[in-house]
C-alpha cells in the first residue's frame, strides 16, 4: 500500500493513527485478510462494519468482488475511474455543495449519503443538502452508479472548471493521506499542491468516459 491508505476510517482518525498504520504498511506489506505477502501495488477491500480499508492479496480480493460478497460485511474495491464530460459541474453546483476547500468525496453506505474533505487532521465529514444532492444527481448520472461503500464521486475545483470522476475509494484515502502527509504552514504549501496535482493528472490518465446509466 505504500503507507497511502493510513486512514482507517473514512471520518478520518487522529493524526498518530494515521502516522502508526502508514509506518505499519511500509514495514508489513501483506495481505490483512490471510497474511500471504503481497506487491507494492495490490487489492483493496472495504470492511463495511469497521468502516475501514484492507490490503488484499489477489485470492482473497476476487473472493470479495461484486458478485460474491453482496451479503457480505466486506467488499473488494473495483479498479474502474470514470468522467462525464458532456455533462461538466458547473461553478454554481460547486458551490452549492458548500465545500470549504477545492476538493472533496462523496460516499453511499447503508447509513446514507456523505460527503468528505480533506484536511491536515484526515477526513472531515461535511453534511450535504439532501434536497440539492437529489437534484445534482439527477443531472449527473454519473452519480447514481457509483456503487456503495467502495466507490466515490471525487471533485475538485479549479479556477477554470470543476472536474467529477468517479474513483476507487481507494483513491480518497490516497488523497486524505497526501494532505495529511505533505500539508505545511497555513494554506498547505507548493508540495502538497504539487502531490494533489499529480494524483489529479493520474485519475484523469485512467478516467473512461461514462456511456450513459451503463455500470
Amino acid at each position: 500500500m505504500n503507507g497511502s491508505h493510513g486512514l482507517q476510517r473514512f471520518a478520518g482518525p487522529p493524526g498518530s493513527l494515521l502516522e502508526q498504520r502508514s509506518a505499519q504498511m511500509r514495514q508489513l506489506e501483506q495481505c490483512e485478510m490471510c497474511g500471504t505477502p503481497v506487491a507494492a501495488r495490490h487489492g483493496h477491500v472495504v470492511d463495511t462494519k469497521r468502516r475501514s480499508l484492507m490490503c488484499a492479496c489477489r485470492a482473497c480480493f476476487l473472493l470479495f468482488t461484486r458478485g460474491a460478497a453482496r451479503r457480505s460485511r466486506y467488499r473488494a474495491v473495483p479498479e474502474r475511474y470514470l468522467w462525464d464530460p458532456p455533462r461538466p459541474v458547473t461553478r454554481n453546483e460547486w458551490e452549492r455543495l458548500d465545500i470549504p476547500v477545492s476538493s472533496a468525496f462523496v460516499l453511499r453506505a447503508d447509513t446514507g449519503i456523505t460527503a468528505f474533505h480533506p484536511s491536515p487532521a484526515g477526513a472531515t465529514e461535511r453534511p450535504l443538502n439532501p434536497g440539492f444532492w437529489t437534484e445534482f444527481a439527477a443531472a449527473h448520472p454519473l452519480v447514481a452508479v457509483a456503487e456503495s461503500d467502495v466507490e466515490a464521486i471525487l471533485f475538485r475545483c479549479r479556477a477554470d472548471e470543476v472536474d467529477c470522476f468517479l474513483v476507487p475509494i481507494d483513491v480518497c484515502y490516497r488523497l486524505v493521506g497526501t494532505v495529511r502527509l505533505y500539508w505545511s504552514g497555513m494554506d498547505g504549501g507548493d508540495q502538497v499542491r504539487d502531490h494533489i496535482d499529480a494524483l489529479f493528472a493520474e485519475i484523469r490518465a485512467k478516467a473512461g468516459a461514462f456511456a450513459g446509466g451503463a455500470r
